[in-house]
């Protein structure tokens, strides 16, 4: 909700682009340390507690935002809710995988289609609240006030802290295994690809196929709308074939859709790959994220805060450095580095694998 009020946000407290830019780092800087934090508070007192405090200060950090008159008040305002939302991010794929060792089969895919659908009504709403004239902070403050609320109604129905293993201490991890690691490089990887057709896509139809705005605007579209499909489909796929299949095969659909769109001289095979390359990367996360949950029963938070954190990373970095490429290559080309690293992570993907339980 708070990306479609940023032009309004930026002319009412008078910053430019540039300005704008570094404080949408500070929102970056909030969500990682919200990250780190919530992963090792939720392995201490469980999902069940910091779910519904991380999403209240989420929503209520929401509104902050919408009253900020200057450039001072916008970047407190950012930080605040980068951590909130970090914070909710780690706690909700923790408790997801809870869920998951509860079904017994993967459902985490489905969590976050649920996510990319309550992005696209986000963004219809917030249409809609600014063409009838309301506020950034009228409207930011009501989606503040339902926020809070949902957190406090849904709180008793989360699941309880699963009970900490019996493991003696001499046997007890205290560095961050290094599967864990390799796992946050792929997600770093992934969510750069998924940052890159979040914010060039578009650009790409208009600047280099010389398309309308209008129709520009339909590959995101493409992209978002194939990887809310493929999220809904792929808990089914990772049931039968397993998540290094979903990896594998998803990060290589990926790369081909995107070589597709790269080199695409006509709109229409444009958008087709960029559906190509959402539907492909739809399933990679979800995967990643929940393996990482799978590894150590008792370590959730902490390992899900890495991939997702490292993650994150990429997804704020993907889109800035296709910037600078541009200077030197057209912009169609730069889309090879997100193929290339798609075609890394399939890989890859046998990271996934669990390891053998000891004997």
């Amino acid at each position: 909700m708070w990306i479609v009020h940023i032009p309004v946000v930026e002319d009412r407290t008078g910053i430019g682009h540039a300005l704008l830019g570094w404080l949408l780092l500070l929102l970056g800087a909030g969500a990682l340390g919200g990250m780190q934090i919530a992963g090792r508070l939720t392995d201490r007192v469980g999902a069940r507690v910091v779910v519904p405090l991380s999403a209240a200060l989420c929503s209520a950090a929401l509104v902050l935002p919408g009253v900020a008159t200057d450039a001072w008040t916008l970047g407190a305002a950012l930080a605040l809710l980068g951590v909130g939302n970090g914070a909710l991010d780690v706690a909700m794929n923790a408790h997801a995988v809870q869920v998951e060792r509860g079904y017994r089969r993967p459902v985490m895919s489905a969590f976050h289609a649920t996510f990319s659908l309550g992005g696209v009504l986000a963004a219809l709403a917030g249409a809609g609240t600014l063409g009838w004239g309301w506020s950034p902070a009228a409207t930011l403050g009501g989606v503040a006030l339902a926020g809070v609320a949902a957190a406090a109604l849904t709180a008793p129905a989360l699941l309880r802290r699963e009970a900490p293993r019996d493991v003696p201490v001499a046997a007890r991890r205290t560095r961050t295994p290094r599967r864990i690691w390799m796992m946050a490089v792929l997600a770093l990887m992934v969510m750069l690809s998924e940052g890159v057709a979040n914010d060039w896509s578009a650009l790409h139809l208009r600047d280099g196929l010389d398309a309308s705005a209008a129709t520009a605007a339909l590959a995101y579209g493409a992209f978002a709308t194939a990887m809310t499909i493929g999220r809904l489909l792929a808990d089914r796929v990772a049931a039968r074939f397993g998540p290094v299949a979903v990896l594998r095969y998803g990060a290589a659909t990926a790369a081909l859709g995107g070589t597709v769109a790269a080199l695409s001289p006509w709109v229409p095979s444009a958008l087709a790959g960029w559906a190509l390359f959402g539907a492909g990367l739809s399933g990679c996360v979800p995967q990643l994220f929940s393996a990482a949950g799978h590894h150590d029963q008792d370590a959730v938070g902490a390992n899900v805060s890495r991939v997702a954190g490292l993650g994150y990373l990429g997804m704020l970095a993907g889109p800035a450095v296709i910037g600078p490429l541009t200077h030197v290559m057209p912009l169609s080309l730069t889309f090879f580095l997100p193929v290339a690293l798609c075609a890394i992570a399939a890989a890859a993907a046998g990271i996934l694998r669990p390891p053998p339980s000891p004997a």
